[in-house]
């Protein structure tokens, strides 16, 4: 009895046609279909050829897209012309010996290029291929077609990948909240809720103003709750953007002015040509990478490694060199210091001028500090400007350590309180002077470096921020880091909080007058110095 069983059943499968030759036959029969012209007839065709999995699909319904489906009137055969102009057979893809006068391209409107634009979507959702199936994705959720519906809920019951599933759960919302149901688009609503972006609540809204009025009042309920809850997330999502960016700003401030608050601390010299020890540390910079470039084109990536020593000493040659030749000889009369300090920034601007150019340099931004990082959905950070703030954080501990820990940052911070009693106590002044200031330059030129990476490099480069520098020393007091740190900071993110309220111009017009009242108020700044000198 068993054994007749099996045979019958050996036999039921070899008089059924296998499913994979009824789904070849169908799509043959929607090939020809396509060869008639019948526009009307067409759109079904397209998607019993997408539904069909024929491997021949997929260049098909992409050649007759592109223009390169072509049929022979004599017996409405289908041929494929490749993008580089030979003819092939469709099945076989092996070329064809046929007339090309003979053959006529298949002719399609817009409605069929929708159509075959969400075919084309479905198909690509099996894909090996985790970009292409990502892309797929994508082109559902921005044409949402109901026919790739079945496809996409296969897709997603065999996807393993989180980022692909969440993309396709995506696109089967976008779909169920075009076509779908009721009750299905208030789900779709909710789940797509859980993904806020522009693209959505644009999606949710043009779901909500194509509600009929007689609609269940749950679906609105749910449209309308979506709906404010992906605002709700855009603004915290849009405030965050902005804090990160006033943090890399204060970042980028605190590099420029963190050296100028050691020497203005200490010497009481207001240094106009800080500015361009900052422009000299991003030429550095360059002249850096053009040497990895000739010399060791392999390891260009690593060339800003190499490049913030050579900066340093640099910068910290020229501030050494500007102190022991004008600046100590101009000591008490701030006024000559000022001016001179103004001649050398000029003088090094037009210097670089003639040796290197008045034109930009590029300066190549590492593989290590390209792309983005997304730490929630639609918050997307710049990896330079991550690496940045990191930098900066790193260089203002070194200092703060140089400053604490070791005999030069005993003898800075003993000058800075009280110059005479240092002397008296056997402190070479002359010396802390010149070693201090050509720290701060160093420093400054590390911030060349980073500036680099998000700046031209120019002769004017150093101008940008030295105003700026000023702005954030006497805000946070005069000679300590600490208050350079939180006043860069500070003004960094506020200047990005006023810039979409106010304008960019106006928002700096704005700070500046709330810290001409704040020293108005407190002129020690927000971290008085302590000391002798200072109380004097």
């Amino acid at each position: 009895m068993r054994l007749l069983l099996v045979l019958l059943a050996l036999l039921a499968a070899i008089a059924a046609p296998p499913a994979r030759a009824q789904d070849e036959a169908a799509a043959r029969e929607a090939l020809a279909v396509l060869a008639a012209g019948n526009l009307d007839a067409m759109e079904p065709a397209i998607g019993t050829i997408a539904r069909s999995g024929v491997p021949w699909a997929e260049p098909v319904l992409r050649g007759l897209l592109d223009g390169r489906l072509l049929a022979r009137q004599a017996d409405r055969a289908v041929f494929l012309r490749t993008p580089e102009g030979a003819i092939l057979e469709v099945a076989s893809g092996a070329p064809a010996e046929v007339e090309a006068r003979a053959l006529r391209p298949i002719r399609i409107n817009n409605r069929l290029r929708r159509t075959l634009e969400g075919a084309l979507g479905s198909l690509t959702l099996a894909s090996p291929d985790r970009t292409v199936r990502l892309a797929a994705a994508e082109k559902l959720f921005a044409r949402p077609d109901p026919s790739a519906l079945e496809p996409l809920e296969a897709a997603l019951a065999r996807e393993a990948d989180p980022a692909v599933r969440a993309a396709f759960a995506r696109a089967r919302a976008a779909v169920l909240l075009d076509h779908g149901e009721p009750g299905a688009r208030a789900e779709a609503a909710t789940g797509l809720a859980e993904s806020p972006s522009p693209a959505v609540l644009g999606k949710l809204q043009a779901a909500r103003r194509a509600l009929p009025a007689d609609v269940d009042p749950a679906t609105v309920a749910a449209l309308d709750a979506a709906i404010a809850r992906v605002e709700t997330r855009l603004r915290l999502l849009e405030f965050a953007q902005t804090f990160f960016q006033g943090v890399s700003l204060g970042s980028v401030l605190l590099l420029a002015a963190i050296g100028l608050a050691v020497t203005f601390g200490v010497m009481g010299v207001i240094n106009m040509a800080h500015g361009e020890m900052v422009m000299l540390g991003a030429y550095a910079t360059w002249a850096v990478q053009q040497a990895f470039r000739a010399f060791l084109p392999g390891a260009l990536d690593w060339s800003l490694l190499a490049a913030a020593p050579a900066a340093f000493l640099l910068a910290g040659a020229a501030g050494w060199a500007i102190e022991r030749g004008v600046i100590s000889r101009l000591y008490g009369r701030p006024l000559e210091t000022l001016l001179a300090t103004f001649g050398i920034s000029l003088i090094l601007q037009q210097a670089v001028r003639l040796g290197i150019g008045a034109t930009n340099r590029e300066v190549v931004t590492p593989s290590w500090m390209s792309g983005f990082v997304e730490p929630v959905p639609g918050l997307a950070l710049t990896t330079n400007r991550i690496v940045i703030v990191l930098f900066a954080v790193a260089v203002f501990l070194l200092l703060l350590a140089l400053v604490r820990a070791t005999r030069l940052g005993l003898e800075i911070r003993a000058v800075t309180q009280n110059r005479r009693m240092a002397e008296t106590m056997g402190i070479r002044t002359p010396r802390v002077d010149a070693l201090t200031f050509a720290l701060g330059s160093g420093i400054a030129g590390i911030g060349g470096v980073a500036l680099s990476q998000i700046d031209n490099v120019s002769p004017n480069l150093g101008q940008s921020y030295i105003v700026d520098s000023f702005i954030v020393v006497v805000f946070g007091g005069v000679g300590n880091l600490w208050g350079t740190f939180l006043g860069a900071l500070t003004l960094g993110v506020v200047n990005k909080l006023l810039e979409p309220v106010a304008g960019a111009v106006l928002g700096k017009i704005l700070v500046l007058l709330a810290l001409i009242l704040f020293i108005q108020r407190r002129p020690q700044g927000l971290f008085a110095l302590r000391g002798r000198a200072a109380e004097a």
